[in-house]
């Protein structure tokens, strides 16, 4: 039997951080030691942080991350592991993204990135240059920082595996490359290669943790192999919830999954793997056997490695028992949604420096949503807190010191969520005539239910000033279109209301903290338009939708109405439930008898199609023409599911054109959206997802002449 006990890790690295990030990855080390671990490998880009952007492109950025490399290579306490962690390397004037493999002070191997993502929210191709020397290996001049420790001058850096004592042999590949149809890793097992690693900046996205586990399995499930893959948790300062969840394969099983979502900023896992059931499971496919005997020249190169990666002999029974295959974990996406934008916000808070969070509550089921997301990461910290008490194998409990940091709780204190909310969350509902008080009721008992801190009051006055003030400049009043104003004095005089609740929002956000007598702090302003609203456009340039971030910014109105089911009981939250079964609505405009807002009214389209529009426009890369041919296909019969009849083609032009028209017409609001977490790959984020112009001819006169000259021909048949 060579039998060998391997690492994988979720380590919460922060951009930049560089005295953090080598603590973290430090501890990773020392754990995985502790569990017998010869190899241990880390996350993409481990000792800068994943999301440095356009800091890459600094020289200091590289310098700092060999300096963490001779503080790995001088600490004793790291010896007898092979290390495997990730770092930007200029070799012969050109930067690359590297995995960087080191035992006992000494750099082994330099693996550079052959596949660079670039598409979605990545830009790898922008800092990094894609190794395209297959198969080469070249020799790699150590900066001077690492020089002078031990004397090393130099190290293999290319596209090579590591061969150790009794014929192990450990190859790797860096997130992309899973991805890749031609992935690294089929080669590497043809030519042997027991032990595949990967090491990853992968995010968190609705429903697309099935898509890697996927991948992870089949890596192995044709070809064999143990493959182990780590990535990257948390907010490393940007829009992305990297989401952890570390896996070890084995010949197509999980043995081994981390925790997708965790407040943790370290968690490594181990597994126990025979590589002789690797030989035996590839020797029981006599063509891949052929294949493997048959690979043409140049085979792989390696770097061999004088150091024993099996188990040793006198290792105590007790601790000899081999992984076995796990069933894989997979959260309902109402739940991804409880989790991964509450450890985002959880991060951002205590990696900021404010004191806590204050949301414009309406009652509504955004910012209920956002709420109860709030309400989570409460749930989620204390859940942390209790684990940690019990589990953990060193005395500090990290995650209770933070909570405490930022709580400002004593020592002798008792946490619990509704107290933590209590202590850094915020609500105030601020009405109008406009308002209802079924709106207002639900917003109270909802932030009691949470634990928040709750405010109600009027702003009537504040908008009546305004008004006013328009009035004696102009010598003209505007009013609503149900007292006789024009469209544009009724937009104006709704728009009057959001913008003033922005203002009041952050005026609250700063000075609340002075109201209660803390010294010094701030809040941050939660944001809570959904991912459709963006789309559409339907929402106020800077109104509560301008704010310091926004946790459901990626999400639809669809899968939040989801959630706000799930979380009445889940959660325990009921109120949740009846802002559920309440119409959307924005409350901007005077309640009568006879009318009541209604946002998918005022918008002229449901919130179901407009979920469909957006995976068409982006996901699909439809243009107005062919989404038109699309939908007239798919909505040519009736759908109860979505409350839809059977359409005819003039129908479905009528509304993709509605669609595109308000959708160019509003683009410029992307420009100023708040930094929202993503969730949906329809995402209109201008900033970073949806790179697109903001100035469209909205009338669209090519195209619109096109899908009415398909519409004539279909009702002439």
């Amino acid at each position: 039997m060579r039998v060998v006990t391997v690492a994988t890790t979720s380590l919460n690295q922060w951009q930049l951080d560089f005295v953090g990030n080598l603590e973290r990855c430090k501890k990773s080390i020392l754990r995985a030691k502790l569990k017998k671990a010869k190899y241990r490998v880390g996350p993409e880009l481990e000792l800068t942080g994943y999301g440095c952007e356009d800091a890459f492109l600094e020289n200091d950025t590289v310098t700092h991350a060999w300096e963490l490399v001779r503080e790995l290579m001088i600490d004793e306490q790291l010896r007898d592991i092979v290390i495997d962690t990730g770092l930007p390397v200029i070799h012969d004037g050109v930067r690359y993204n590297c995995r960087l493999f080191l035992l006992n002070g000494k750099v082994l191997f330099l693996r550079p990135k052959r596949a660079l993502a670039g598409d979605g929210n990545y830009r790898e191709p922008r800092w990094f240059t894609a190794w395209r020397k297959e198969k080469v290996l070249e020799t790699f001049m150590l900066p001077k920082v690492v020089r002078e420790v031990f004397g090393q001058k130099s190290c293999p850096i290319g596209d090579a595996y590591l061969k150790f004592e009794n014929d192990v042999r450990l190859g790797c590949e860096t997130c992309e490359e899973l991805f890749t149809p031609n992935a690294p890793h089929i080669d590497l097992a043809l030519n042997g290669v027991e032990i595949i690693s990967n090491g990853s900046g992968s995010h968190h996205q609705l429903r697309k943790l099935n898509q890697r586990v996927d991948l992870i399995e089949s890596a192995t499930k044709k070809s064999g192999g143990c493959y182990l893959y780590s990535n990257q948790r948390g907010c490393d300062g940007g829009r992305l919830y990297y989401d952890g969840c570390a896996l070890i394969s084995l010949n197509g099983e999980i043995l081994k999954q981390g925790e997708q979502f965790s407040v943790e900023d370290v968690e490594v896992s181990v597994a126990r793997v025979d590589l002789d059931e690797i030989v035996s499971f590839r020797a029981a496919v006599a063509s891949q056997q052929v294949e493997m005997a048959g690979k043409k020249e140049p085979k792989y190169p390696f770097v061999e490695v004088d150091f024993d990666l099996c188990d040793d002999d006198d290792m105590n029974l007790g601790e000899a028992r081999l992984s076995r295959a796990i069933e894989v974990r997979y959260h309902e996406p109402e739940e991804e949604i409880a989790r991964g934008p509450a450890c985002w916000m959880w991060d951002y808070l205590r990696r900021s420096g404010a004191s806590g969070f204050l949301l414009p509550l309406s009652g509504g089921a955004d910012s209920s949503s956002t709420a109860a997301i709030v309400g989570s990461m409460c749930q989620i910290v204390c859940k942390a807190i209790e684990d940690q008490a019990t589990n953990s194998i060193t005395s500090t409990n990290e995650v209770e010191a933070e909570c405490r940091r930022i709580c400002k709780f004593t020592a002798e204190e008792s946490i619990s969520p509704t107290k933590m909310a209590n202590a850094l969350f915020s609500t105030v509902y601020l009405g109008t005539d406009n308002s209802s008080e079924d709106t207002r009721k639900r917003a109270k008992d909802l932030a009691e239910e949470v634990g928040a801190k709750h405010l109600s009051c009027s702003i009537d006055t504040v908008v009546a000033a305004i008004v006013a003030f328009f009035a004696l400049v102009t010598g003209k009043t505007p009013k609503f279109k149900l007292f006789g104003g024009t469209n544009a004095e009724n937009l104006a005089m709704q728009n009057i209301q959001a913008r003033v609740r922005m203002v009041l929002a952050f005026l609250f956000a700063q000075l609340l903290p002075w109201v209660r007598g803390q010294n010094g702090g701030f809040l941050l302003v939660l944001g809570s338009a959904n991912v459709d609203e963006g789309l559409r456009g339907y929402l106020t340039k800077y109104d509560c939708s301008s704010a310091d971030i926004n946790p459901i910014g990626g999400i639809s109105k669809v899968d939040l109405k989801k959630f706000l089911v799930w979380g009445a009981t889940h959660l325990g939250y009921p109120t949740l439930a009846e802002v559920e079964q309440a119409p959307p609505t924005a409350e901007l405009e005077p309640i009568t008898k006879e009318y009541i807002q209604c946002d998918e009214v005022d918008m002229g389209m449901t919130y179901d199609e407009l979920g469909t529009y957006g995976r068409l426009r982006k996901i699909g890369k439809l243009g107005p023409v062919s989404m038109f041919r699309r939908l007239c296909g798919e909505w040519s019969s009736a759908d109860p599911s979505a409350n839809r009849q059977a359409l005819k083609p003039r129908e479905v032009a009528e509304k993709v054109k509605k669609f595109f028209f308000y959708y160019s017409l509003n683009r410029h609001k992307m420009t100023t959206i708040t930094p929202t977490y993503h969730a949906e790959n329809y995402s209109p984020d201008d900033n970073r997802f949806d790179l697109r112009p903001f100035l469209y001819n909205v009338k669209w006169p090519w195209q619109f002449q096109r899908i009415d000259a398909m519409v004539a021909k279909a009702e002439a048949m």
